[in-house]
């Protein structure tokens, strides 16, 4: 069985949305304004891309990094890795040729078919919709989050406010770094 990591950068009020300058929300960008950046805090982003074997988006998130991480040095290790698509509306003819083989996912179905199959792990990244859908499905395994001191009000959050039975997380990694970032490892306990 495949482990589902979903990676995010999220503010301390839980808002993922934007962080690295995407266009049309107010406080975009918020992961390099005014925090001093420290290399030591970003060391997971790195081991995140030698320990996956695939990738998943959601269509919002394959959109907005598809034309743009294929050609950059910092996610080298992600072009050649194998990605999925999780949308009901992107079609074969949507999917950049540059960026390796990609799979396109109609259902939560199809992903934890795919949870079911031989590999390693695969990492969620963005996909804000994507990764509430899957944690109320009860199918990622693992998170992994760098939080921000940062409290950013209205925004796309990373869990969702469904009501729900409690999902019991267990903290397998944790460190605080000097500019406020805080990396919080949890895995998913069944």
């Amino acid at each position: 069985m495949r482990t589902l990591i979903s990676t995010a950068f999220v503010s301390l009020d839980g808002v993922v949305e934007a962080p690295g300058g995407e266009p049309g929300y107010r406080n975009s960008g918020w992961t390099f304004k005014d925090i001093e950046f420290l290399p030591e805090a970003y060391e997971l982003k790195g081991r995140e891309q030698k320990e996956a074997t695939a990738m998943m988006l959601g269509r919002t998130s394959y959109e907005a990094f598809s034309p743009v991480w294929p050609a950059m040095e910092d996610f080298a290790d992600y072009k050649v890795m194998p990605k999925y698509v999780v949308s009901t509306t992107l079609t074969e003819a949507d999917l950049v040729p540059n960026w390796g083989e990609t799979t396109i996912l109609r259902s939560l179905d199809d992903v934890a078919a795919l949870k079911e199959t031989e590999g390693g792990p695969i990492i969620i990244h963005g996909s804000a919709t994507l990764n509430r859908n899957l944690s109320d499905a009860g199918l990622i395994d693992r998170y992994h989050l760098l939080v921000f001191p940062l409290l950013l009000g209205a925004g796309k959050r990373l869990f969702s406010d469904t009501d729900k039975d409690a999902q019991k997380l267990k903290l397998v990694e944790s460190e605080v770094y000097a500019n406020g970032l805080q990396k919080n490892v949890f895995d998913v306990v069944r």
